[in-house]
């Protein structure tokens, strides 16, 4: 067996950025990633010149000073940065009666509802207010300062204290849904539909689902800080954190798919990996789902029945579907980067294939793609269930991504014949390339339903990471996983330490 001090399983954001925190407060770190690409559920690939995100797309603060973005604030003490472009509008929501502007600027985005419905955009203010004042007392506390153990407590009180005062008033929004805030201030139909439908492309369920801070992060980011896309796609971010952790001494193994997580005595030990090669490391941490995690690495026995079972019953956020295209640009140069379409307005935006997501990031990246094409990502949730590789699987892949191509032809009419490079993704793809149980993006966890397991688990040793620990699809949620974790494992005044430099080069 080799010795390490702590072994990380997966290379999401959620595990890069643990391994790299981790890396640098001086622990021996290797992170076993299946594989062949580092990045998870975020890695970029690439077919015929074209570079595609194989996940996120939408990014805000990502070397903002200012920015309360988790990720950035990682970045900043492993030395490295992404180079980013800024853009406003967003882009586009398309109804069913009228496509909607989407702006970063508070004022233009109001007044764009307000040509809509001007009791509306009033109504959608006083929603915005309590979320930015939220937002506005989450700016003293840093998420690089939290960890996941009382330790928390003389951290805060001592670092924080004025901030945490200014935040004790916002505890009960803190607690709550979006969707409370909403029938508390929101009674117009359309700004109500509105705001479901932001909700959803951020935690995959409306606004009586999400959590309030989650949306008071995005709001507070979008309006004060702007959007920005990572210059080389999602990929350029893994780089900058697998080059943070290689910067502090940490290692990356790809094609390296563990098998078993090793215990003795109860305790964590090590790994195995699929090839019979052994690592022994007293911490691992596992950035697979909970069931992955819990089913596929461990043995039933390993962990108590009641918590096991309640673990694996934890219900999930559906699949999707995606498409993945290299088209011809000519005639396109005016166009947004971002689209949302909504088929169907009688039918919920929850429903698989009424609601697309399109990205479009060779319009600020233009080295995605070759001269004169861009590259498309497009997707739509899809359950995991009745698909099988079987003889009608391609069919059934062309037939469940109508809805993508219908959408898109929204925004591009004559996408079809601008068609270079296809690809389409099922909840089997996902389930297959980014190890994931049933191709899910994560806990469906309502607000006020349950909470989120953390980064605890019952065995000595074993930590978890990513999206199944933190409410929250999407990239903030699954750094700040990381950084819970990596603070948890180490002093606090070694965290102090690290708080110290941050502080010094904001």
């Amino acid at each position: 067996m080799q010795d390490m001090d702590v072994i990380v399983i997966g290379s999401g954001i959620g595990g890069l950025t643990a391994a790299g925190l981790l890396a640098r407060y001086g622990k021996q770190v290797v992170v076993c990633e299946s594989h062949a690409i580092a990045g998870g559920a975020a890695h970029s690939f690439s077919r015929r010149g074209f570079h595609f995100d194989s996940g996120p797309s939408f990014y805000c603060g990502l070397n903002h000073p200012q920015s309360l973005n988790p990720l950035r604030q990682v970045l900043e003490v492993l030395g490295e940065s992404v180079e980013t472009v800024s853009y406003d509008p967003l882009g586009h929501y398309h109804f069913p009666e009228g496509t909607f502007p989407v702006y970063s600027n508070a004022e233009r985005y109001r007044n764009a509802v307000g040509e809509i419905t001007p009791q509306g955009a009033i109504e959608l203010e006083r929603f915005e207010k309590p979320l930015l004042q939220l937002y506005d007392a989450l700016k003293g506390i840093p998420t690089i300062a939290l960890r996941a153990d009382w330790q928390i407590i003389p951290v805060l009180l001592t670092r924080y204290l004025p901030s945490l005062l200014k935040l004790l008033p916002q505890i009960g929004i803190v607690q709550g849904s979006v969707g409370e805030v909403m029938d508390k201030e929101v009674k117009d139909a359309w700004v109500r539909r509105l705001i479901d439908l932001e909700c959803f492309l951020l935690s995959g369920l409306k606004a009586e689902g999400t959590i309030a801070p989650e949306v008071a992060f995005m709001l507070g980011e979008r309006s004060n800080i702007g959007v920005d896309y990572p210059v080389g796609g999602s990929g350029a971010i893994v780089d900058a954190l697998v080059r943070g952790l290689s910067r502090w001494d940490g290692k990356l193994k790809l094609n390296a798919h563990v098998e078993q997580i090793l215990l003795e005595s109860g305790k964590v030990v090590g790994v195995r990996l699929r090839n019979g090669e052994m690592i022994k490391a007293a911490i691992v941490i596992s950035n697979a789902t909970i069931w992955d995690t819990y089913t596929k690495l461990l043995k039933p026995e390993d962990l108590p029945s009641s918590y096991r079972q309640q673990s694996l019953d934890i219900p999930a956020v559906d699949s999707f579907m995606h498409l993945h295209l290299g088209i011809r640009a000519e005639g396109l140069e005016n166009i947004t980067g971002h689209h949302v379409v909504v088929h169907d307005a009688n039918r919920d935006i929850t429903e698989p294939g009424n609601t697309c997501m399109i990205s479009i990031p060779s319009v600020w990246d233009v080295n995605l793609a070759p001269t004169g094409h861009h590259v498309v990502h497009c997707y739509t949730l899809e359950p995991y269930d009745n698909w099988q590789r079987d003889d009608s699987y391609e069919e059934k892949k062309k037939a469940r991504s109508q809805s993508l191509f219908l959408a898109l032809e929204k925004i591009i009419p004559d996408l079809r014949d601008r068609i270079v490079v296809e690809l389409i993704g099922t909840p089997l793809t996902h389930a297959y390339y980014l190890r994931r149980d049933r191709g899910t993006y994560g806990p469906a966890i309502a607000a006020g339903k349950g909470t989120f397991p953390g980064p605890h688990t019952p065995i000595p040793g074993l930590y978890r990471v990513g999206d199944s620990t933190m409410p929250g699809i999407g990239v903030p949620a699954v750094a700040a996983s990381g950084i819970l974790c990596a603070n948890t494992l180490v002093r606090d005044r070694e965290t102090a330490k690290l708080l110290d430099l941050y502080r010094s080069r904001l």
